[in-house]
Formats: structure tokens, C-alpha cells, sequence
């Protein structure tokens, strides 16, 4: 596995080893020895995965403390836009965003540490995605940024996909208390 630093401190992009042959495929998703060696400590105590269809757009969301979570996140089928908007107040990149495509052919993960918000847009038909979080859900913690905000700038690539009725009712980022 290769990791790399990203244009935001702490944000990383995985890219497994990939041993390919007439059969198929076979790569080691998650390694928690490699995870340490880059000073990532974390337990994994949860694993979802969603089927969406090309133009969902799930986001901009987090967890706030004590639920906060870390995901370790990537696509099993198709492909996805993956954005990660750092929250925490004493960050030098607060506010600032990082996007990434995610997808069945390049394999590559997203390390997205406590403090960010999350979200994608799906860019094909029956899309999985698949992400390992460090702490349960709790509705009570969960916290929605408007996905189009004009502060944050985000360029999805669309101007109307297909949104749930939380994330249309999302937080400009403006009134956004940050509690990272």
C-alpha cells in the first residue's frame, strides 16, 4: 500500500497493491501495522456500505464529538466524486476542501480523519461504496453542510442531483458551529 498526503494535514490517499492475473484480482484493503507506521491510530468498529445511482449526491455530513468518526473509504463497483471539507477551528486548512475520484478500476481509499465533513456524488449506475468508521453512528451527533455552499465552493460537476430530504435542508457553511 501506498499512502500520500493530501493538500489538507492529515487527509490520505490509499493505494492498495493490486496483484491482477487472468482471474482476477486481490488486494489488501485495510492494514492496521501500515495505518500505525503512518501514525494513523484507529479501530475500526463499524463497516457500511450504500448503493446509489449515477447523480446522488450524499453530503456535506459528519458525526460531532463524543461520536465522531473516522472512514477509511472507497468504491467496490463504479465510481464516485469524494469530498472531505476540514472542520477543525485550529487547522490551517479550515474550510478548505479536498475531492477525489473514487472508482472499481483505480481502487484508491480515502483516510478521513475526526473533524471532517463528508460527502459524495455518484457518477455511475449502481455504484457501491463501502467505508470503515471508527465510531458508531449517533443521530443525535450528526451534523449536515449544505453541499452547494458558496463558501466552501465545492464544483461537483452538476447543478441538480439528486439529494434526500436532510441534505437539501443542510447548514450554510456560515452558520456552521464547529465543534473540532
Amino acid at each position: 500500500m501506498q499512502i500520500t498526503k493530501t493538500t489538507i494535514p492529515d487527509l490520505l490517499i490509499i493505494q492498495p497493491i493490486v496483484f491482477e492475473d487472468e482471474r482476477g484480482y486481490f488486494y489488501e484493503s485495510f492494514s492496521k501495522k501500515l495505518f500505525l507506521q503512518h501514525g494513523i491510530e484507529t479501530d475500526f468498529i463499524q463497516d457500511n456500505q450504500s448503493l446509489s445511482q449515477a447523480g446522488v449526491l450524499r453530503g456535506m455530513h459528519c458525526q460531532n464529538p463524543p461520536f465522531a468518526q473516522g472512514k477509511l473509504v472507497r468504491v467496490i463497483k463504479g465510481s464516485i466524486l469524494d469530498v472531505a471539507v476540514d472542520l477543525r477551528k485550529k487547522s490551517p486548512s479550515y474550510g478548505e476542501h479536498f475531492k477525489i475520484e473514487l472508482n472499481e478500476t483505480n481502487k484508491t481509499m480515502l483516510w478521513i480523519p475526526h473533524g471532517f465533513a463528508h460527502g459524495f456524488l455518484t457518477l455511475e449506475n449502481n455504484t457501491i461504496f463501502s467505508y470503515k468508521c471508527s465510531n458508531y453512528y449517533n443521530r443525535a451527533s450528526e451534523d449536515c453542510i449544505l453541499w452547494n455552499d458558496k463558501d466552501l465552493a465545492i464544483n461537483w460537476g452538476v447543478l441538480m442531483p439528486n439529494l434526500s430530504e436532510k441534505d437539501k435542508l443542510g447548514k450554510p457553511f456560515k452558520e456552521f458551529t464547529s465543534q473540532f
